[in-house]
């Protein structure tokens, strides 16, 4: 018996308490203590099992223990264990290979780091290097990570720990159609928060940006997805005043919305510059920048990562991409994302006067909760995705939330998720939404 399994749950629980920063905030009025998992079922320390749509925020891609990726961190735990990007590996120029070869546009050239915060300062310093610029536009709801730029970039109060900001950020609108600042009503809106972009270029910056960074589908913001139309217009502006385009796919990559590999596919813009991490390598620390060569080759000064050349990160997202492409997952996501948001629909007429929005992509799915939408009041309801929370908990079934208002429940279950996996999560959310929503 291991160490973990002589403690309870209990016991970690208060021991986190004592050691962790309180900041560290955790799901659930009691927190669960995960330790083992297999596939899409986690169980914790008290052998309660559960059935994981939430994946780690959109991390464990092809779920826990999977064999490909297993065995490919096996054999190379004992062959090689780190080394930084100072060292060409096998494994390192393989996976940008791969990934240059899976990306839209003329996107040729990687670099990699340990996180998808990394991976978006990377970015944003290409950017302005790119541009010989320093403002950039980012999206109001929007989130790239926990460094000071990253909290800048970030467009929630919550997540900003300090108030001195980098005052190069400019944010603009997003796509959040359910709750349009214009009060307008898409298609006729003409994406008027899209359009204007060129007013805040014009009013807030120099008018000359070094670009502007966006989520496809905005995640912490609570799966915001912008209708067809937004990008285009948005990218367009943006290059009009000398900026590059850069996609964050830190959540949105690697198949998760469906039918196209990455987000910004959906939309028929081709990026400058794209970020990825997460489902990237199955959960190991792993993030990456694509950019075109013109872009990238204008970094001149020295560049360097002690843990983006880290081979076992590099073999796992190796073996994930690997069984994206021989397992066929963009497809299945497609198909299992329609399951998915085919029940959630409906549930959203069962359930018309707490369900205000239902949105997403593929395996990439949201509710937001209002106090009455029957009665047209978008109040934000987060008690209700606390109520659910607890009552998906009792059945089962782990999800998560996000937005602003803390009112959305987003799940992202592993993109190998099977038809009776999802109806099995249908049937849950159901049956706890009935315990208060009726």
């Amino acid at each position: 018996m291991t160490e973990a399994k002589k403690r309870t749950s209990q016991e970690v629980r208060a021991k986190h308490k004592e050691f962790l920063f309180p900041s560290v905030g955790t799901y659930y009025e009691e927190s669960v203590v995960l330790d083992e998992g297999k596939g899409v079922r986690v169980q914790d320390l008290d052998g309660r099992q559960y059935l994981d749509f939430f994946g780690g925020i959109l991390t464990v891609s092809l779920g826990q223990q999977h064999p490909k990726v297993n065995a490919a961190l096996h054999a190379q735990i004992d062959r090689l264990g780190h080394v930084s990007t100072l060292y060409p590996t096998v494994g390192i120029v393989d996976l940008a290979e791969k990934l240059v070869k899976t990306a839209p546009g003329k996107l040729a050239k990687a670099f990699f780091c340990a996180s998808g915060t990394e991976a978006d300062e990377t970015a944003v310093a290409l950017a302005q290097i790119a541009t010989g610029r320093q403002e950039i536009i980012a999206l109001r709801h929007g989130y790239s990570g926990r460094s000071m730029l990253a909290q800048s970039l970030t467009a929630h109060s919550k997540y900003r720990a300090v108030p001195t900001q980098i005052a190069a950020i400019k944010h603009a609108h997003p796509a959040y159609c359910y709750r349009c600042p214009f009060g307008l009503t898409y298609p006729s809106c003409d994406v008027k928060c899209a359009r204007d972009i060129e007013e805040l270029i014009q009013t807030t910056t120099t008018g000359q940006i070094a670009g502007m960074l966006a989520e496809p589908i905005q995640g912490v913001g609570g799966f915001i997805d912008a209708p067809d139309g937004y990008f285009k217009v948005a990218a367009e502006i943006v290059r009009k005043y000398g900026g590059v385009f850069i996609s964050d796919e830190v959540q949105t990559g690697f198949g998760r919305t469906g039918g196209k590999m990455w987000g910004i596919e959906h939309h028929g813009v081709e990026p400058d510059i794209m970020t990825m991490a997460k489902g990237i390598a199955n959960g190991l620390p792993l993030g990456g920048v694509l950019a075109t060569a013109a872009v990238a080759d204008t970094w001149k000064g020295g560049n360097i990562s002690t843990f983006g050349g880290n081979p076992l990160s590099n073999a796992a997202a190796n073996a994930v991409l690997d069984v994206i492409k021989e397992e066929d997952l963009v497809s299945n996501a497609t198909r299992m994302g329609k399951i998915l948001r085919d029940g959630m629909d409906a549930m959203k007429k069962k359930y018309p006067k707490v369900i205000g929005d239902v949105r997403g992509r593929g395996l990439m799915q949201a509710f937001e909760f209002v106090k009455d939408e029957t009665a047209k009041d978008r109040t934000p309801n987060p008690e209700a995705v606390s109520r659910l929370f607890e009552e998906t908990k009792k059945r089962g079934l782990l999800i998560g939330r996000g937005g602003l208002y803390n009112n959305t429940m987003r799940i992202s279950p592993a993109l190998n998720i099977g038809k009776a996996d999802v109806e099995e999560a249908l049937k849950i959310m159901d049956e706890s939404l009935a315990t208060f929503a009726s």
